[in-house]
């Protein structure tokens, strides 16, 4: 190798070690999200200074690239909440307890679902405060069930202007307090403006079904929904003052309580996408908080955000909150709310399989009704021993309606039957059969709980899926319960048609027990596995019921007691009761009417 190469390759070698430790290293440049990172940081350890300059210098660009919202992490028995800097507002509430039909984390106020808009007026113009980033001493924490932590957000405005957001939130439950004020003067005929929007997430299983339940309750001095609609937007603007509102799912609440000063100019609306198949509609609350109660601190509130349980929202410190769970119309309502969801209640305390407990509720419900079934049966089996002279009636006078009911109503009063006495004990039984229409769907108890092939009571037991869909509500599956519901029903009324005689009239009713299940298997086979289980035990605990009553009932003594009133009567030793004379009156004119209109025939004819 030559000697002048070598001498030439270590010179290179000694210089490029010269240069790596004479010549200093280049300062690493710091990544532009640790920038981002560090200036947040120190602008939340810092006060924002408070001159006439921080409201612009905060909402310029640069400022608000340098910063990142910070969050803020609440966690409770039920529920967990996160809070940002950015607004100081909740970014998330999650339910604890509970999941969504497919098991996912249920969310309330969900990321990139939910927004809260708040413009506050000042005397230089309205502020977005949700475009502005608050400071808070508060920490992240998990909180004991007994325990409860303040979490105040503040920002300075111009003018020395501050605002405050606090919020209240307990160890357990499902209410947050929330309190805004601001010590800026002048402005107190004017109103902060809040913007609720929020996607209400498919939190169960039948997209149609949600939508058509979804809605905006609010209440002024009584209690006012959106109309729900399946594919059309609803709106609704009320000047009364609102004393609060929620965003209701089918099982769920969100909503905002006012304390002293109501809402004000609250507009609602749903918006709905036929085609979406995550977002069940899009809420939008838009309502008016008195600038002078904010001025005084006396802007007070609470979010509920929570299940739409009765025992939780009926222990909500708000006028007539509970009715955010609906129990039927006003003549059930007392029924659902002073015995049955009481006596559901009670039996949970013994019973921790949903569907045992269903069989529970009806056979205390059947046994209190007994007395009623009793006299319905009785009735029945008078009724049938007189089927013989019913139908000879009706062969006497075959085409002549009137004729027969008169005689009929003669051969009552002889044996001392009334045919109401049957349908009395029936109609009676109806308003808590109708009740519990109304309750199982709003009964969140039932609520992903299972029993036999049904996983979820709150919904249909989808046990037979379609490949296409049957309209008038049946969708695309078959429940079986339903169908057991069906053929209860069916064979209740055969049976009931084996002891009652047909009546005379225009619609053969034993056929229309027939058909009148057969038209609640469409009706029903999309509603709660629940309430058509309790249909179906109910018809079969009905059936038995009638079966042992009649063990013990001898008809030979019932043909006695008729046969005995028959003689008394013929005698004129009963009298007729003010029903029975009202009847035969009614049949008399009825029959002179006929007779007028035979004789104005004849006359018209003769001329």
């Amino acid at each position: 190798m030559d000697k002048n190469f070598i001498i030439g390759l270590v010179l290179i070698m000694l210089m490029l070690i010269g240069y790596q430790i004479l010549v200093p290293k280049p300062v690493e440049p710091t990544p532009v999200a640790q920038v981002k990172q560090d200036t947040s940081r120190a602008s939340v350890s810092s006060s924002i200074v408070s001159d006439s300059t921080q409201l612009p210098s905060q909402s310029s660009d640069s400022a608000v690239a340098q910063m990142a919202p910070q969050e803020l992490v609440i966690e409770t028995k039920d529920t967990k909440v996160v809070f940002t800097s950015k607004g100081g507002v909740m970014k998330e509430v999650m339910l604890k307890k509970y999941k969504t039909y497919d098991q996912k984390p249920l969310y309330l106020i969900a990321e990139n679902h939910n927004s809260f808009r708040i413009n506050f007026p000042t005397p230089t113009g309205d502020v977005k405060l949700t475009d502005l980033f608050f400071t808070t001493d508060a920490q992240s924490q998990a909180l004991g069930e007994k325990d409860s932590v303040i979490v105040t957000y503040k920002v300075n405005l111009k003018n020395n202007q501050t605002v405050e957001q606090t919020y209240v939130v307990r160890g357990s439950g499902y209410v947050i307090d929330y309190g805004i004020k601001s010590n800026g003067l002048g402005l107190g005929d004017k109103s902060v403006q809040l913007d609720w929007n929020n996607d209400l997430l498919q939190l169960e299983n039948d997209m149609k079904k949600n939508r058509e339940v979804v809605t905006i309750n609010y209440y002024t001095d009584d209690l006012q929904s959106l109309a729900t609609s399946p594919t059309s937007v609803e709106e609704a603007k009320t000047a009364d003052p609102v004393k609060w509102f929620t965003i209701k799912h089918k099982y769920f609440l969100a909503g905002l309580i006012a304390d002293k000063h109501p809402f004000g100019n609250v507009t609602l609306r749903a918006d709905v996408n036929p085609a979406d198949s995550t977002i069940v509609k899009t809420m939008h609350v838009s309502a008016g908080i008195p600038m002078s109660a904010i001025q005084k601190g006396e802007a007070n509130y609470q979010f509920f955000l929570g299940p739409n349980d009765y025992h939780l929202v009926d222990k909500v410190k708000a006028e007539n909150f509970d009715q955010n769970v609906y129990l039927g119309y006003a003549f059930l309502k007392p029924i659902n709310k002073f015995f049955l969801v009481p006596l559901f209640n009670f039996l949970e305390k013994f019973v921790t399989n949903y569907g045992l407990l269903i069989v529970l509720l009806v056979l205390f419900v059947k046994t209190l009704l007994t007395p009623l079934t009793y006299k319905s049966y009785i009735s029945m089996a008078k009724m049938k021993l007189l089927a013989p002279e019913l139908e000879q009636i009706r062969s006497q006078n075959p085409d002549d309606m009137a004729k027969q009911q008169q005689d009929q109503m003669k051969l009552y009063q002889q044996v001392g039957v009334s045919p109401l006495s049957g349908c009395i004990p029936v109609l009676a039984t109806m308003p808590i059969l109708f009740s519990l229409f109304f309750l199982f769907p709003n009964l969140i108890e039932l609520r992903q709980q299972s029993f036999l092939w049904a996983s979820d009571l709150s919904t249909y037991d989808s046990f037979i899926k379609l490949p296409f869909i049957i309209p008038f509500g049946v969708g695309n599956h078959i429940s079986l319960f339903t169908v057991l519901m069906t053929a209860s029903s069916i064979g209740y009324a055969y049976y009931n048609n084996q002891i009652t005689p047909t009546q005379p009239g225009p619609v053969n009713m034993k056929v229309l027990g027939y058909i009148m299940p057969l038209m609640f298997m469409f009706v029903l086979n999309s509603f709660p596995a629940g309430l058509t289980f309790y249909y179906f035990v109910s018809n079969v605990v009905t059936i038995a019921q009638q079966l042992l009553i009649k063990r013990f009932v001898n008809e030979d003594k019932i043909r006695n007691i008729l046969e005995e009133n028959r003689k008394k009567n013929a005698n004129g030793e009963k009298k007729q009761t003010k029903f029975q004379k009202y009847l035969e009156k009614s049949l008399q004119a009825a029959e002179e009417a006929k007779k007028k209109q035979a004789d104005l025939e004849k006359r018209s004819k003769k001329k």
